[in-house]
């Protein structure tokens, strides 16, 4: 891009978040259409922010760019950030449940969006052998660094799982995942292929109250993150092939000092 794409780029960003921040919608609206128009690849995030501003399309999920450039941003901060701050706890929750219903011993498990290695520090003593997938390279070296994982690469979920031929996994992890997601049947069918039949697939998802989903099944809440209806995650899952154990209801992180609520989903492959 070109030294003025850039300066342009940034002007509409910033003008942009200037006039949603001054409650301006439509006129922040244009300003993130001048943005997409300048960066079609959307490392900005501008859909996600147009869809939870209502003044856009709900899209299937977050861009590509967007989550890869959101998460190296913040990489060397990120633990902080998200489990003092934001009061994050969903890995620990993962390991509680999965104590509590005796689910302690896996040989294989994939941690989807590992990010830094939260969920596979917290489940480290309970796996032989963990794979770590994330978009950001930056929060991929981190992990890499506290030696959490035997294997790490840096890609899109639903690409990867396409195209692996290494061993199935029983259990798959996806903690903070559906947030950046929409449509989930591409990514459930893709972690169905890649099971063994009776593997564990755990994730959380982030809801709002009925009326805010508007008789959809997913939608962009206020904090540019995905929302599901509980009932739509549970035919994604019956359709890909998976049994719900439970879907239990969590706090699953908290923005400007209220708490987002979510589920702890636990399906296990038929």
């Amino acid at each position: 891009m070109a030294k003025t794409d850039d300066d342009a780029l940034a002007e509409a960003y910033n003008r942009a978040l200037a006039q949603e921040k001054a409650g301006d919608l439509d006129a922040a609206a244009l300003a993130y259409a001048d943005v997409l128009a300048l960066d079609p690849d959307d490392h900005g995030g501008a859909s996600v922010r147009l869809a939870s501003m209502k003044r856009g399309d709900v899209p299937l999920r977050a861009p590509e760019a967007y989550v890869a450039t959101l998460f190296d941003q913040h990489a060397e901060v990120f633990d902080k950030v998200l489990v003092e701050d934001l009061g994050y706890h969903v890995p620990m929750l993962l390991r509680q449940r999965l104590g509590e219903l005796g689910e302690t011993n896996f040989e294989r498990m994939l941690d989807l969006g590992c990010g830094t290695g939260l969920t596979g520090g917290a489940l480290e003593d309970m796996v032989d052998d963990a794979t770590g997938l994330d978009l950001a390279e930056n929060m991929v070296e981190i992990a890499h660094e506290k030696g959490l994982y035997d294997t790490l690469y840096v890609a899109d979920a639903v690409d990867f799982l396409e195209d692996n031929d290494d061993d199935p996994f029983d259990l798959v992890a996806a903690t903070d995942v559906l947030p950046y997601l929409g449509e989930l049947e591409p990514l459930f069918a893709a972690v169905a292929k890649n099971v063994l039949t009776g593997a564990l697939f755990c994730f959380s998802s982030e809801t709002l109250p009925e009326e805010a989903f508007q008789g959809r099944p997913y939608t962009v809440g206020g904090f540019q993150r995905f929302a599901h209806t509980q009932a739509y995650v549970r035919e994604a899952l019956d359709a890909a092939g998976f049994d719900c154990l439970e879907a239990g209801d969590i706090v699953v992180r908290h923005e400007q000092g209220l708490p987002i609520a979510g589920h702890l989903f636990i399906a296990r492959k038929r």
